[in-house]
């Protein structure tokens, strides 16, 4: 194994994270932004006000996008997995 196939395998980890990650981090970010427009227009400072409706978010967005992502990290799991003989042989 050289320091080829070490930074390939770290890029495609990085790259499987950030697709895994981005629908979940950016739904939670426009509920956050919108929450925060809601507040300041209307001055309700509560923290309840911000927190459940990004959870409720996450959650709807796992839910919708959850299977979507479970199938792409198994497959690139899978990928990994039977690189092994490969890169040690």
């Amino acid at each position: 194994m050289d320091a080829q196939q070490v930074f390939t395998f770290g890029q495609q980890g990085l790259y499987m994270l950030l697709m895994i990650a981005a629908p979940v981090l950016l739904s939670v970010l426009l509920v956050g932004v919108l929450v925060s427009i809601f507040q300041a227009a209307t001055q309700i400072n509560e923290a309840t006000l911000s927190f459940v409706p990004k959870m409720l978010a996450a959650i709807a967005v796992m839910m919708v996008a959850g299977p979507w992502m479970l199938s792409t990290l198994v497959e690139y799991i899978q990928r990994t997995l039977q690189s092994i003989p490969q890169v040690v042989g």
